[in-house]
């Protein structure tokens, strides 16, 4: 994923080389993504594109939570993960939470187990914001659960939870279909989760970049998925049209919280925090409820947008995951990994963790948080402790008292929640782009010279990215240029560079450069003169060069490379005017399908 938005700084640095580099991503056409033909879809699929299955987890006095209902009926689940799903469905008991909540959780995907859409749904994929790419280990589980006194019933309660499970992270889309769905099902019980999933099931797939309509339970919701070719920090905003009668909801995001209330709590920190998510830190939140545990977790994974965070995170983790032991041991460093929890058990069991964010009731917006200062660890004693930031940590950068005095103002003047957001993810914005701009412009020199492809050689490969000549970069081409902060910067990317999230980023664009020299290599094969290449070849080489360009479209096709439009149609035209100049004999053997 390449950043936009460098572009003021190509006039303040010398570029090394006059010869033009092949650009590591292209402009994408005006009209956004190129379209995806859809293949003929079976009963389910629509649905599948969207949700794995939905849940319904009640309390049984014996048996405790259980799965009470899985549908489409034809859904598969593990032994294991019914339990995850049961386990993280229900807040704490010691949450109290009466009425209706809503969360989300995020648990490991059983070993082995393969979508027959898998295909289909990573041609979706493939032009969507790396953040927003479907999870391939784990799930999301999306919860709205109901807790009402019930004097009929032996324990005084009904206590019962709707669970959407899906691969997609489109947290606001799927609280705002429970909102719909749910009331209606604690109502008219099974009936109604029939026909709300038959009505997914006629849903269009999830494709970014377009504007979809989708009817559920007689209301109408109106969204656009975000695309990877958007700037980074606008929203396409979904306008309303003079034929949207019947659309009810238009939904703004997918997927953005509002950072400003999930950091209201801890906002004099903010900056600090964003440095530990940067890092890969272990981080955990402790929060008096499930819904402000995902919710704080969440944002603090989106603070580093468009950065994606690579390492693992659970929004609600409770005693009873699987992982717990493993997160919980004291015989080693804690893992790169974010938990959000809200039984008091774990202000015990994670002492040792080395930064522990503890909220408390997230109050209005309107109220200010005062001013706290980082607390050490060992004060931590009880979940009751007072809210704050518990770590030893030391920033690199220097804090900037600028944001946290434009909140304080907003907060004074009432400003709405919704203008502290977009100042708040703002500001994020432009301090992760700050940071990552200098190592997108250092990748970008690694790619070879667009004159060092030869359509007869095998694509140049790329240079290897060394991180004493990257930190050489930095005196005249570093974050000073578009950020006022100060602080050591330097100490700062050694860091990072350790770190999962600059693994993961450095895989994706080696990736994304690695395909476009594939790209630029076949564009270069199309402009030769094939023809006359052959008639210096015997016939055994020609019927080589064959096979090789029938692999190189097979896996372009496979790998959907970043061609030019048209070019693979000119190879495929190519390869079948060569296998016309030989003998019919090889024709017939050559125009043979591949065996599979």
């Amino acid at each position: 994923m390449a950043f936009q938005g460098s572009e003021g700084l190509e006039e303040q640095i010398e570029e090394p080389e006059d010869t033009p580099r092949v650009s590591p991503a292209e402009e994408m056409p005006v009209d956004g993504p190129p379209a995806v033909e859809e293949p003929l879809l079976l009963p389910w699929d629509r649905f599948s594109s969207w949700l794995h299955c939905i849940c319904v987890v009640g309390f049984d006095l014996e048996l405790g939570q259980a799965v009470e209902v899985i549908y489409p009926h034809h859904s598969k689940l593990t032994e294991k993960e019914k339990t995850s799903i049961c386990y993280l469905s229900f807040p704490d008991s010691n949450s109290g939470c009466l009425g209706d909540t809503q969360f989300c959780f995020r648990f490991r995907q059983a070993a082995g187990r393969k979508s027959s859409l898998g295909c289909f749904l990573d041609h979706f994929d493939r032009d969507a914001p790396v953040c927003l790419k479907r999870d391939q280990g784990y799930y999301y589980g999306y919860v709205y659960f109901r807790q009402v006194r019930d004097k009929s019933l032996k324990r005084g309660y009904f206590q019962k939870s709707l669970v959407l499970i899906s691969k997609l992270p489109y947290v606001t889309f799927f609280h705002s279909l429970l909102k719909l769905i749910a009331p209606e099902y604690f109502e008219k019980q099974e009936p109604c989760l029939e026909a709300a999933c038959n009505d997914i099931d006629r849903w269009p797939t999830p494709c970014p970049g377009k504007i979809l309509t989708l009817p559920i339970m007689g209301v109408v919701m109106k969204l656009r998925i975000p695309t990877c070719y958007d700037k980074p920090g606008t929203s396409q905003l979904v306008q309303s049209a003079p034929s949207d009668s019947l659309v009810s909801i238009i939904l703004p995001t997918v997927h953005e919280v509002d950072l400003f209330r999930c950091f209201h709590p801890v906002f004099f920190h903010i900056q600090m925090l964003w440095e530990l998510v940067l890092l890969g830190e272990a981080l955990v939140v402790m929060a008096p409820s499930p819904a402000e545990s995902s919710d704080t977790v969440l944002a603090l994974v989106s603070c580093i947008s468009p950065l994606c965070y690579c390492s693992d995170f659970r929004p609600y983790f409770t005693i009873h995951d699987s992982e717990f032991k493993e997160y919980t041991t004291r015989t080693q460093a804690p893992p790169s990994v974010i938990l959000g929890v809200t039984n008091p058990f774990f202000a015990k069991t994670l002492q040792h963790w080395p930064h522990i964010i503890r909220i408390g009731d997230m109050k209005q917006a309107g109220e200010m948080a005062k001013q706290m200062k980082v607390k050490k660890l060992k004060n931590l004693k009880t979940l009751d402790s007072k809210p704050g930031v518990y770590t030893a940590y030391k920033p690199f950068l220097n804090k900037d008292e600028d944001i946290i005095k434009q909140l304080q103002k907003g907060v004074q003047q009432k400003r709405p929640s919704a203008a502290q957001n977009a100042i708040l993810r703002r500001y994020f914005l432009e301090l992760t782009q700050s940071f990552i701009i200098p190592l997108e412009r250092y990748v970008a020199s690694l790619m070879p010279l667009q004159k060092s492809i030869s359509p007869w050689k095998s694509p140049p490969q790329l240079r290897p990215f060394i991180q004493e000549e990257f930190m050489k970069t930095l005196e005249k081409a570093g974050p000073q240029l578009t950020s006022r902060l100060k602080g050591d910067w330097i100490g700062l990317y050694r860091q990072f560079l350790r770190s999962p999230n600059f693994d993961g980023w450095f895989r994706n664009r080696r990736k994304e450069m690695t395909q476009k020299l594939e790209a630029l290599h076949l564009e270069a094969l199309c402009e030769e003169d094939l023809q006359l290449r052959i008639q210096k070849h015997t016939e055994v080489e020609t019927v080589d060069l064959v096979l090789k360009l029938k692999e190189k479209l097979t896996q372009a096709e496979k790998d959907q490379l970043p061609v030019k439009p048209g070019t693979l149609p000119k190879l495929q035209a190519h390869i079948e005017s060569i296998i016309l100049s030989l003998p019919e004999d090889l024709q017939g053997i050559l125009h043979k399908p591949p065996s599979p």
